[in-house]
């Protein structure tokens, strides 16, 4: 198995294979034609079943007839001043094989008229913090109306790619290379969570520089710069000068949500300094950004961070554990719970491992363990029978079924194999 971007990935192309970080000796897998039985252990299978496969087809058949059912006439999902919860759910259908459907062609459309001047898709609005959101609904759209194969949308996505490029903060201070929602703010800020949407959209859609005019400049990231960000929300000392990271085994590896602030809580050591605890939906886009950044597998950060979600694997709520124990209590765990699953899903299949084993613990395939997860948080409609996620903790828009319900869907297409 290969793990490489669709577009272009010049990085990470190397074979998925069992060995390193912990994983058990005695764990099954393919290399060189030679086919190594995969062991079972207490808490499941180490491979995806057939019955499994097949229970997971259905829930996206419920899941993509409910998002069907549910796009208003004019082509929009939710809340219409936020185009990226109707590229959301596009994205989903276009990969769920709904390219050519007419939710998909009313979606496209719709997109399109959100189109400003400066290239970016988004909805103008000056009030409120974050301004109107246009970095990260650019990013997501413009993914979304890529993913559709059409050739009429490059030259929407090439200027969509110029607004994310003119947006990336490069101040020189300790946001220097991030992504913020708002460039028109003026604030000096940005956060892995918006960064990682940039960092993923600017990747995705690089086969359109190819497309551009003889002459044309090609347009990117500045990515030296957005690798400095990243380090700079790394919770490990070896890598992260700020005062916060910490060599805590129970914290080390992870990361906070920006260079100043974690959301997960602090502590103070034995020597009485202040360390950021790490977020583990922030710790997956610290991954998917290490890996979108072209940091190499076997990089000491990225083996770092890998080993934090080995060390901390839970899909019981979006706050650490150690050792299968939660360590503390600052937030609701369900909180951002589906984002956790999005991202966790594109961050370990881009690393390419499917089975981790953490110390005092079974080994886990992680794309067994999500899937059945998902499975068990689907509600169904009972008439006419479609199917949806939504997260009883409404903080950051996850009380939206149907931006809950986009990312399930994508998060359990990854972790079938898209």
């Amino acid at each position: 198995m290969k793990a490489f971007r669709e577009d272009g990935f010049r990085g990470w192309r190397w074979a998925a294979v069992a060995v390193g970080f912990g994983l058990l000796a005695g764990a099954g897998f393919a290399r060189g034609g030679e086919t190594i039985e995969l062991v079972r252990h207490g808490d499941g299978a180490l491979e995806i079943s057939e019955s499994l496969r097949n229970e997971a087809e259905a829930a996206l058949r419920r899941a993509t007839d409910w998002l069907k059912a549910r796009q208003r006439s004019e082509g929009h999902w939710s809340n219409p001043e936020h185009p990226a919860l109707t590229a959301l759910p596009l994205w989903a259908l276009v990969d769920g094989g709904e390219r050519e459907s007419a939710a998909a062609r009313r979606a496209v459309a719709w997109l399109r008229g959100r189109v400003q001047d400066d290239g970016g898709i988004y909805v103008p609005r000056e009030e409120g913090r974050g301004g109107g959101l246009a970095n990260y609904n650019t990013a997501i759209g413009m993914v979304a109306l890529h993913r559709t194969g059409d050739p009429a949308l490059t030259p929407v996505v090439q200027r969509a790619r110029e607004f994310v490029a003119r947006s990336q903060h490069l101040g020189g201070d300790l946001y220097h290379g991030g992504m913020g929602y708002d460039a028109a703010t003026g604030r000096a800020y940005a956060d892995l969570s918006n960064s990682v949407v940039a960092f993923e959209a600017m990747r995705l859609t690089e086969s359109v520089e190819d497309l551009r005019p003889t002459g044309e400049d090609r347009v990117d990231l500045d990515w030296e710069a957005a690798v400095q960000f990243i380090q700079r929300s790394h919770n490990h000392p070896d890598f992260n000068p700020q005062p916060w990271a910490t060599d805590d085994p129970r914290e080390r590896g992870g990361f906070a949500y920006h260079p100043e602030q974690t959301r997960a809580g602090t502590f103070e050591d034995d020597e009485g300094v202040v360390r950021f605890r790490s977020m583990p939906g922030m710790t997956y886009a610290g991954l998917l950004s290490y890996i979108y950044a072209d940091v190499d597998r076997g990089d000491p950060r990225v083996r770092a961070t890998i080993d934090w979600v080995t060390r901390n694997w839970s899909l019981d709520g979006n706050n650490p554990v150690s050792g299968g124990e939660q360590h503390h209590d600052t937030q609701d765990d369900r909180e951002g719970l589906f984002y956790l699953y999005n991202v966790m899903s594109k961050g370990l299949a881009a690393y390419g491992q499917d089975v981790f084993n953490p110390p005092g613990r079974p080994p886990f395939n992680w794309r067994v363990q999500l899937i059945e997860r998902l499975l068990a948080l689907q509600r169904i409609d009972a008439d006419p029978g479609h199917g949806f996620w939504v997260n009883a903790v409404g903080r950051y828009w996850e009380a939206d079924p149907v931006l809950v319900t986009a990312y399930a869907l994508i998060a359990l297409q990854i972790a079938l194999g898209g």
